[in-house]
């Protein structure tokens, strides 16, 4: 079953094909799709034995190794990278690499001694100790990879496709470090590419497009199968154009800014038609061309592409340019007196007199 966390359970939806064994039709799927981290079909090889790795003198053992996906399962016969190294470090603190091979199975010449194996299928894989003893025979090594695969796609809305190129994955562990960080296995990885993992469950983070349409969620994968997530992102493409009138061509050297309902800027341009991929929720889209600005709040929903017009007639109202001033109301000078400076504020008596408010006798 693959693993989805509670946050992910509230804003996305899996739609997860059948997982299937990596047998025959599994190792069929696995080469189906564009693969990382593989390398063309070839035999198998010893492809680089280090000079001087066997002590002169000594007699040189025949070492047959496979490796499996799970420990029922066949051998796995390409996209294997094996490394042979010595338990002894350099003086460079690392472990001297004895010898290499790429392809399925390896077969290695070593001398009598132990050594450090590593195989590893893609991201997948697993070291182990080896002894080559003087005397008596040397059995296949068979090392069990405990892995599978992990194919990753997404749509927008319940089932409108997402161009590839706008749309990429990263995978980290699930599990948080002591600094609150997950630790990344691979970043930027496209869609419809088969990733090969060791068995456990990951942390998927699917951006589409470059704004704020982010999801994430936790996938399982599980040992000799391969495991097929399509993501559901709440957002749309959204395109963006200032007319003079409904339909209009758009006007060119426009600066656009694009705000969330609470103010917050998420996307900024400077082009006649600017496009970008926007979450679901509600939005204000900012105009500036020569000293005006125009504005327009929109909606978007998910799955729904479309394009937001900016009417120019939709100006935003200008600051006023000076603070409002309190008209005070002031009594009239004596005769033969002139009125210098700010006067005193008018006595009720005064006022009621000036409105022939009070009954004269």
């Amino acid at each position: 079953m693959v693993g989805i966390s509670p946050f992910a359970r509230t804003s996305l939806a899996f739609v997860f094909a059948a997982l299937l064994p990596l047998s025959g039709q599994a190792q069929e799927a696995f080469q189906t799709f564009k693969q990382l981290d593989t390398t063309a079909k070839m035999p198998k090889l010893n492809a680089f034995i280090a000079p001087g790795a066997a002590p002169q003198g000594s007699k040189l053992r025949e070492v047959a190794l496979e490796a499996k996906l799970t420990a029922n399962g066949d051998a796995v016969q390409d996209g294997l990278s094996w490394y042979v190294f010595s338990p002894m470090a350099g003086s460079d603190g690392k472990l001297p690499l004895i010898a290499s091979s790429q392809g399925g199975s390896a077969d290695f010449q070593l001398a009598p001694g132990d050594y450090f194996v590593n195989v590893s299928f893609g991201r997948a894989g697993v070291t182990r100790k080896l002894t080559v003893p003087e005397d008596g025979t040397v059995g296949k090594q068979t090392m069990v990879l405990e892995a599978g695969g992990l194919l990753l796609n997404a749509v927008s809305g319940s089932d409108v496709r997402i161009r590839p190129d706008q749309l990429s994955f990263s995978i980290y562990s699930a599990e948080v470090r002591e600094d609150g960080e997950r630790g990344l296995v691979m970043a930027d990885v496209p869609p419809n590419t088969v990733v090969r993992l060791n068995a456990g469950t990951y942390h998927i983070i699917s951006e589409y497009g470059e704004t704020n349409a982010s999801i994430r969620a936790d996938i399982q994968v599980e040992a000799g199968k391969l495991t097929e997530a399509t993501i559901q992102h709440k957002a749309a493409q959204i395109t963006f154009k200032l007319v003079s009138e409904a339909g209009g061509e758009a006007i060119a050297d426009t600066a656009w800014s694009i705000l969330t309902a609470a103010g917050d800027s998420v996307g900024e341009s400077v082009s006649a038609f600017p496009t970008m991929v926007l979450a679901e929720g509600e939005y204000s889209a900012v105009a500036r061309n020569k000293d005006k600005i125009y504005q327009r709040d929109f909606k978007v929903e998910a799955g729904k592409n479309t394009d937001v017009e900016v009417l120019m007639k939709d100006v935003q109202p200008e600051a006023p340019t000076a603070a409002a001033k309190t008209v005070q109301l002031q009594a009239d000078p004596q005769p033969g007196q002139a009125s210098s400076g700010p006067q005193p504020l008018p006595s009720y008596d005064q006022l009621q007199g000036a409105t022939g408010g009070a009954d004269a006798d």
